[in-house]
């Protein structure tokens, strides 16, 4: 097991044993109930101890909030630099709100600046300052900070994605009101670099609010499905919540066709879509229905099914992720199990691994971009857990009794949010991450990847 998973979050008590030692008496070292105790998701907490994060187990932790939880979102593609590593760090994202009424949702494009290291990652060789002043400045020099640009969005967001095609930045919205729209946001992602063009772009919105380039409402129901094909620029396709797929294609008029005929072959809701990273025309799907398919979209919506996995999770299929480098899929569902599928021995509906960690239904899964054995998972119940497929136990170890019943393979628990929905690893930033809650958003990046 390793040390990240391990020293994640303390539960500390409140009060100290060392305050009632007489003058004199030593205290013993062996003695646990002085010392921060291990907690692992599950303990029950006395009525003296709270969790405290462990901030050396990462390089980067900020928290941030939007008012209304956005409970959808992606990470834009950005133009400054790939394995980026140098702090302060800078991201770009397009959220989307679920707001009590309909009418107050909006999309959020959204810039997170000045994203500093924990202060135990920190360069050591920095000299410590005796003056508070000074430190208060510094203190103050590394807030973080957030910028927001607002569309109007009808209906809550019940997912978002985004894209960039032909010298714009693109954003799907799939709405609770059955519509999924295409947005233009490259206005927006301007005017959060621009305090000036933020606040021409606010005073202008209120009068003439942004309309969608192009929507469609040929779903008879709404859908959470939602994913821009990665290896042909404007390919779009959506499933709705009565099981229906559609596929989309730009043309040249600037908008798009959208098949009006489904892709035959679920029965109940399809719950999320994942294009191929690699073949242009395939994409995976998985549903209520307890089936993950794969499509080949240049054969008639009828037969486009090519492969399907039967009762591949106890319960519904909630997400699904395709490995860039290998020919995996992972899946997660309400049964809270962590599937890994290989394509090649697809039809036999066994997976290759299975891991159960999660207590609650798994919200999101997806694997690392560059390292193929590294995936992250969330879940109803509030935990991130990050995977490493390639760690195997040694016969041989010596492990604490608590942890005998963890997977090897997991690597860390984080913790802290409340009812996560989404994540997502940065692809221009190894090793961050970003989450959302309804107790707003996480960044972060620990030290064990």
């Amino acid at each position: 097991m390793s040390q990240e998973v391990e020293e994640r979050m303390d539960s500390s008590s409140s009060e100290s044993d060392d305050e009632g030692m007489e003058e004199g008496e030593e205290g013993n070292e062996d003695d646990d109930d002085t010392r921060p105790k291990t907690f692992l998701p599950g303990q029950p907490l006395k009525e003296d101890e709270q969790l405290v994060c462990d901030q050396s187990a990462y390089v980067m932790l900020h928290q941030a909030q939007t008012g209304a939880p956005c409970l959808s979102f992606d990470i834009v593609t950005d133009n400054l630099g790939r394995d980026r590593e140098n702090f302060p760090m800078t991201t770009y994202l397009v959220a989307g709100t679920q707001a009590s009424s309909a009418h107050l949702n909006n999309i959020l494009v959204i810039k997170m600046s000045n994203l500093h290291q924990t202060s135990k990652a920190e360069d050591e060789e920095d000299s410590e300052s005796d003056d508070d002043d000074e430190d208060e400045e510094e203190d103050e020099e590394k807030k973080p900070q957030m910028t927001f640009a607002f569309i109007k969005h009808q209906g809550c967001v019940n997912r978002i994605r985004s894209t960039n095609f032909r010298n714009s930045v693109l954003a799907a919205s799939w709405s609770e009101l059955g519509m999924v729209d295409i947005w233009n946001i490259t206005q927006q992602l301007q005017a959060v670099d621009e305090p000036v063009l933020l606040e021409r772009y606010n005073l202008e919105s209120v009068d003439n609010p942004v309309r969608p380039l192009y929507s469609f409402n040929g779903h008879q129901q709404e859908g959470f499905g939602l994913d821009w094909c990665p290896t042909e620029p404007g390919v779009l396709a959506t499933g709705d919540c009565r099981r229906d797929i559609h596929i989309w294609k730009p043309n040249e008029a600037g908008t798009w066709n959208v098949d009006q005929r489904p892709l035959v072959g679920h029965t109940s809701s399809v719950e999320d879509i994942q294009w191929s990273p690699n073949e242009r025309n395939v994409l995976a799907s998985c549903s209520v229905d307890k089936t993950i398919r794969i499509w080949d979209t240049r054969a008639a919506p009828h037969k486009a099914c090519m492969l399907t996995a039967e009762n591949a999770h106890q319960n519904d299929i909630n997400v699904i992720t395709w490995n860039s480098k290998e020919p995996f899929i992972a899946s997660g569902g309400d049964d809270g199990f962590l599937h890994i599928w290989d394509l090649r021995q697809f039809t036999n509906s066994t997976p290759v691994g299975t891991f159960k960690h999660h207590t609650a239904p798994i919200t999101s899964v997806e694997w690392h971009w560059t390292e193929p054995s590294v995936l992250a998972t969330a879940g109803e119940d509030n935990q991130v857990a990050l995977w490493d497929l390639a760690v195997e136990r040694d016969d041989d170890e010596v492990i604490d009794e608590e942890l005998k019943n963890l997977p090897p393979q997991l690597l860390f628990i984080h913790q802290g949010q409340t009812d996560i929905k989404e994540l997502h690893w940065h692809k221009q930033i190894p090793g961050v991450i970003v989450t959302t809650a309804h107790t707003g958003f996480n960044v972060f990046k620990t030290i064990s990847v």
